[in-house]
């Protein structure tokens, strides 16, 4: 006797499930699969306050279950899920006034540590500038494509690619060597 191989179900039949007929279930299987992605990426745009990352994750989810009918499916599931997430953050340091214009955060500079003192990456990143944070996290981290972090953040590639550029700089000035 042969063993049934189990076919994991896809994002798009679960949430069918769930805009359809408020499976549990599939929505608990759609929430583990992708919330610790989503919360990381939250966390980091957000410049590393859980509490409010874990707030961004529950209306993230609210906003995506409640708009689940209307999702066409011409990205995958987890890129609309962090669409919704960026948009919220970007909404909260906005709101906060955390979120300066992308021209203009470029042109600040982060100050350079001193020799004997170490940075980790997330506190480096955390460090950023909001608008060159985003960016480098998109890129980077998420591996969008400039024309991608352009339509999201609703700013030219050109202004995409300057903010990446000014990301990779202040990083090296926290991660570089020590003077």
């Amino acid at each position: 006797m042969r063993a049934q191989a189990v076919v994991p179900t896809t994002d798009r039949v679960l949430a069918e499930r769930v805009a359809n007929a408020g499976d549990e279930t599939a929505f608990r299987e759609l929430y583990g699969r992708h919330t610790p992605r989503l919360y990381q990426f939250v966390l980091r745009v957000l410049g590393g306050d859980e509490a409010e990352a874990e707030d961004v994750v529950q209306e993230t989810w609210i906003r995506a279950t409640t708009n689940l009918g209307s999702f066409r499916w011409e990205a995958r599931f987890e890129t609309w899920l962090t669409g919704i997430g960026l948009n919220l953050s970007r909404n909260r340091l906005r709101r906060s006034g955390r979120l300066d214009e992308l021209g203009d955060e470029g042109r600040r500079g982060v100050e350079p540590r001193g020799r004997d003192e170490r940075i980790d990456l997330e506190r480096a990143i955390a460090l950023l500038p909001a608008g060159c944070r985003t960016v480098l996290i998109l890129h980077d981290l998420e591996g969008f494509k400039h024309s991608e972090i352009a339509e999201k953040l609703g700013v030219t590639e050109g202004t995409s690619k300057s903010q990446l550029w000014s990301a990779r700089r202040h990083m090296r000035q926290l991660l570089g060597p020590a003077a």
